[in-house]
């Protein structure tokens, strides 16, 4: 536990965004970083194919908004976009500046393509990019003296004004937050200002190409303190995770798609053409749409990926770790096909946030993928969300700097565990952590209906009434939150989805095939609390 319970700056997560904010603050007090595991475990950390910005010739900020805006399926916010395009360079090369080493093709920078962009334009580290930027923002944040790390800290809820009943002019302020320690005792921790960095929510999925620490926990977090959430029916399946039960959450990057690598059916037969012209680089949405009709019309659990086209020293020069990773499990992608599979991979909205990570509640800011900034619309551009991270924290830094702290004169109590009790009955979180993520996938995943999607929700209902119920009744741990914030967001997926009467982007619904101009906004979702439980109000807007 820290030593004192104030700081100037408090960051919960600890990936690019996190770590970002937290250096470009440092220099202006004390601040506190969270992370709910180990110093490594993060999304940014598995991050494959790379950082897109704009940096050849032949490219140009226009044609990289452009890709940007043709993804988002008609809901990406055009002066975010603008935004992220045009300062995306300067991040990146300050991202550079603090260490960070990018593939180079002699003096020049290796540009790999992948799905939806028009130019080569991914900075990245062989297939690892997102290991060579969490260990150079480490080290950074590491040497800095005005930083300290707290791993294994685990956030329980936000302090604000409201929840507190101080504020006399209605307006909720964030003030710290509940942290559940390693040594399982709970303290507030308060500070002037506060940035939800917590990553995404692919864990509550059955089939995810996510580290476990992905259970939506900022997002869930800010919904309950009161802040609006948008567009989480936009959950984007990555086309092309290794299936193999040995080989959990191994995602085979889009970057070998961008290299020639073809999807075969199990017979042999490429496909993706008859699905779109740009066959293999189309986007996401619609590789993953296609893998997913070819697997239901075949009757196989898996389809093929095959770079064997490209020569062997190729393919381990340029993919190491999938070569290395694959080669462990019997599979030589050098000279045989991979089987792959779409698994849950990004969570395109979050909590609703303006231009600078600003949110719904005051010295409160979010930046990762727990944010809806409007940059992704209805469908992410490969490779632009660590761009979205480096960009958003940098704004959200300097908003805090220019913005005055909370005067932190009030009293914040302590922890009441009140009767809880340590649980006998851990399989009641067991259970309901596997069949949140079955149903899931298999009612609210890829393909949609109406009748899948009100399953879904009654299923959703009755085990957030459980978890609720378990959750004021046992002693807290880290798996308890877990799964707390993983049932709310999956109500908040399947509010979203039966919300939006169409099919657009990454949301597909048989009973709404086509998309529809009175749709084209955002799922804004706002909580209306109702005695202990929240109530979720949904509107396009």
């Amino acid at each position: 536990m820290p030593d004192s319970n104030y700081f100037d700056f408090l960051v919960i997560g600890g990936g690019i965004a996190g770590l970002t904010y937290a250096l470009e603050v440092a220099d202006y007090g004390s601040v506190a970083v969270l992370f709910k595991k180990g110093l490594s475990d993060s999304s940014t950390a598995w991050a494959q194919g790379g950082i897109a910005a704009v940096s050849a010739e032949d490219d140009s900020i226009e044609l990289h908004l452009e890709d940007t805006l043709r993804a988002g399926a008609g809901l990406c916010n055009p002066e975010i976009v603008k935004i992220v395009v045009n300062e995306g360079p300067a991040r990146v090369r300050e991202l550079i500046g603090r260490g960070a080493h990018f593939d180079k093709d002699g003096a020049n920078y290796h540009l790999n393509m992948e799905g939806g962009h028009s130019r080569r334009r991914i900075f990245h580290n062989a297939d690892a990019t997102g290991y060579e930027i969490q260990n150079t923002l480490l080290k950074r944040a590491g040497e800095h003296s005005s930083i300290t790390f707290f791993p294994y800290a685990n956030a329980v809820d936000l302090i604000t004004t409201h929840k507190l009943g101080v504020d006399r002019e209605n307006k909720n302020r964030a003030v710290g937050a509940y942290i559940l320690f390693q040594d399982g005792c709970i303290k507030a921790v308060l500070a002037k200002h506060i940035m939800v960095a917590t990553g995404g929510a692919g864990k509550v999925y059955l089939y995810t190409s996510n580290p476990d620490v992905a259970t939506g926990d900022g997002i869930a977090m800010c919904f309950r303190a009161g802040a609006r959430v948008a567009n989480m029916e936009f959950f984007q399946f990555h086309p092309t995770c290794l299936y193999d039960p040995r080989a959990k959450n191994f995602l085979i990057t889009e970057a070998m798609r961008g290299e020639g690598a073809v999807l075969r059916r199990q017979d042999g037969t490429a496909f993706m053409k008859k699905y779109h012209p740009d066959g293999e680089l189309a986007p996401r949405d619609v590789v993953a749409r296609a893998i997913d009709h070819e697997m239901k019309a075949t009757g196989d659990e898996y389809v093929l990926l095959d770079i064997t086209s490209r020569s062997a020293d190729f393919i381990k020069g340029h993919f190491p770790t999938i070569y290395e990773r694959c080669l462990k499990l019997g599979y030589d992608i050098t000279r045989e096909p991979v089987p792959v599979v779409p698994a849950a991979h990004y969570c395109c909205g979050g909590v609703l946030s303006d231009k600078n990570g600003c949110t719904d509640i005051e010295r409160l800011y979010v930046a990762g993928e727990c944010a809806c900034t409007g940059l992704h619309g209805a469908n992410r551009l490969a490779s632009n969300s660590l761009l979205e991270g480096l960009v958003f924290a940098y704004r959200a830094a300097k908003h805090s700097l220019n913005t005055q702290g909370l005067n932190s004169s009030f009293s914040v109590p302590d922890w009441d565990p009140g009767s809880a009790r340590d649980s006998d009955e851990e399989v009641v979180i067991t259970q309901n952590w596997d069949e949140i993520r079955r149903f899931m996938f298999n009612y609210v995943g890829i393909v949609r209906t109406n009748k899948r999607l009100e399953r879904a929700l009654h299923r959703a209902e009755l085990i957030e009434r459980e978890i609720n119920e378990y959750y004021w009744n046992f002693t807290v741990t880290s798996d308890l939150l877990e799964l707390r914030n993983l049932s709310l967001v999956a109500r908040l997926i399947i509010k979203s989805a039966i919300c939006r009467k169409e099919s657009r982007g990454l949301h597909y619904n048989l009973d709404y095939p086509e998309a529809r101009d009175d749709q084209r906004g955002n799922t804004v979702l706002t909580p209306v609390r109702n005695h202990e439980k929240i109530e979720i109000a949904a509107a396009i807007e």
